[in-house]
């Protein structure tokens, strides 16, 4: 079922106080305990969507209560199928679970409340967690949590209460996601690179394709973008296929809770590969973060498959046989913006040097862009964005189709932890801005050393089709003639002191041992 669209939530900052979300985030994650973060995302993420349907009925029944004198019934479920509402029972209503909120049962109650909402809208159908009743979730904490998702956007619009809703249940998604860690990145791409993707390829209208889904999050930045243009959420259609269930029906409820139509996103445990949902699906646009260099993909089942149109992929490794399935997709002015595992750019091995080759001798590929380490929660290994095009020639953008253009991103982004980058929205808007004003007809482009470099083919065949963007972008200007002596010199200085500095820390480590020791003896 498709819910009336909303904006997103432009403010949700208190003055002199730290962003809604982060305070929410952290009074939640407070009444976690001893639940590991995995499990407890779907008892906090079920109970803020929860929340929304039920604000969502409870605007409509007020309206139809106004309006029984001219037949309205607050009670008929056709009132709300006809708004693209969902139909909320008595007992599944919020303000029936939060009276019950302080009861030892409340767990039961909550499940009873997500089975009979599903009981009644079948597109809700085995998406709801039933995870409340379980021994290890304190009631009492479960009933804290209830009022803490009760006091959302308390005192707003009841139609702006959906905006802070989709608002928060879109934060903490992200904040689950880093404290998962590995596992986290298996369901959420971090946001930078998916604004990234989307802002690049501006998919305003048409139909939005994402074979590996997760979550949901590249269809909720196209939706936000084409609202922020002033367009309509229907502008757009979404497709989607995941493999996880359970990351499965979070993406349900991230879709519906920013009032996003997700009957045409799938699920099948056998994969994009094995059971392609949208077998006749020509995409618009394909906006994709498949998993890097996955081996147990079932190559060896389809070595014949129509979708290998640039060369068989090798059965060890997925990343060229995912290129080629977003290939396939692709409508006849279709674009894609992809991300790939930094190996793509240069291996040769099991024949993926040929397929390279051969996308690159088809005209396909429009831009790479070289990313920053660190920037993924589930791997370390340094990863590029591919944007490929159909119909460069005679599209509706500059003829480029006997160039390349190179991005080497690599020193953008800030760290947001020890262990992971995040990119700035001014990082963002540089390589934005260097794509389309490489692509635009209108655009105002130069080639900046050390940044981005517009390569023709013949110079790619001349790299034996390596196009790792360092190779074309070269030294930023500043570094085109330095000094080489004078160099190695300041970094042999700089190793020196650190080596200075680490020998004096353990003699005081050493000292302040014997001291322990001496004291150890002379007490004994």
């Amino acid at each position: 079922m498709k819910i009336v669209s909303h904006s997103m939530a432009k403010n949700t900052k208190p003055t002199n106080e730290e962003p809604l979300e982060k305070q929410l985030w952290k009074t939640a994650d407070k009444l976690r305990k001893n639940i590991d973060a995995a499990e407890y995302k779907h008892v906090v993420l079920g109970l803020i969507f929860l929340k929304y349907i039920s604000d969502s009925f409870e605007e409509l029944y007020a309206r139809l209560l106004e309006d029984v004198v001219n037949g309205a019934d607050p009670e008929d479920k056709d009132e709300y199928k006809a708004e693209n509402v969902f139909f909320v029972p008595q007992d599944a209503r919020w303000t029936y679970l939060q009276s019950k909120a302080k009861q030892p049962g409340i767990g039961k109650f909550v499940d009873d409340a997500m089975d009979a909402i599903e009981a009644e809208n079948a597109s809700l159908k085995g998406v709801l967690p039933k995870v409340f009743a379980r021994q290890n979730l304190d009631p009492t904490s479960l009933g804290e949590l209830i009022d803490l998702v009760g006091n959302i956007a308390l005192g707003d619009a009841k139609a702006r209460s959906a905006d802070v809703l989709g608002h928060v249940f879109e934060y903490f998604l992200g904040e689950f996601a880093l404290a998962e860690g590995k596992q986290g990145g298996q369901f959420y791409t971090p946001r930078s690179i998916v604004e990234l993707l989307v802002k690049m390829l501006e998919p305003y209208k048409g139909r939005v394709f994402d074979p590996c889904c997760g979550s949901g999050g590249m269809f909720v930045q196209s939706e936000k973008l084409v609202l922020e243009h002033q367009g309509g959420v229907n502008d757009i259609s979404i497709y989607g296929q995941e493999s996880n269930q359970t990351t499965w029906r979070l993406c349900k409820m991230n879709l519906a809770i920013r009032g996003i139509d997700s009957s045409q996103v799938k699920w099948n445990n056998e994969g994009s590969f094995l059971n392609d949902a949208h077998k006749d699906l020509k995409a618009d646009y394909i906006i994709a973060n498949p998993p890097f260099n996955v081996s147990d993909w079932g190559g060896d089942l389809m070595r014949n498959d129509g979708r290998w149109q640039y060369g068989t992929p090798p059965t060890g490794n997925a990343n060229f046989a995912w290129m080629q399935h977003f290939i396939y997709h692709l409508s006849p002015t279709g674009q894609a913006g992809i991300v790939l595992a930094k190996g793509a750019l240069t291996s040769k091995s099991s024949g993926e040097g040929e397929i390279r080759k051969a996308l690159i001798e088809a005209g396909l590929i429009d831009c790479i862009v070289n990313l920053p380490a660190k920037l993924f929660l589930n791997t370390q290994i340094p990863a590029g964005l591919w944007f490929l095009r159909r119909n460069r020639k005679n599209g509706n953008f500059r003829d480029r189709s006997n160039e390349i253009l190179f991005i080497d991103a690599r020193n953008l982004g800030h760290l947001i932890n020890r262990r992971t980058r995040e990119l700035a929205p001014e990082d963002i808007q540089k390589i934005t801005e260097t794509y389309h004003n490489w692509r635009n007809p209108d655009g105002n482009y130069e080639d900046v050393a050390g940044f981005c470099a517009s390569a023709p083919i013949d110079k790619v065949r001349d790299l034996d089709y390596v196009v790792t963007p360092g190779r074309y972008v070269g030294l930023p200007d500043e570094e085109d003639d330095f000094d080489f002596n004078e160099r190695f010199t300041a970094l042999k200085a700089e190793l020196e002191a650190q080596i200075n500095e680490e020998a004096a820390l353990n003699k005081i480590i050493a000292e302040n041992l014997a001291r322990i020791n001496l004291k150890d003896a002379g007490t004994a």
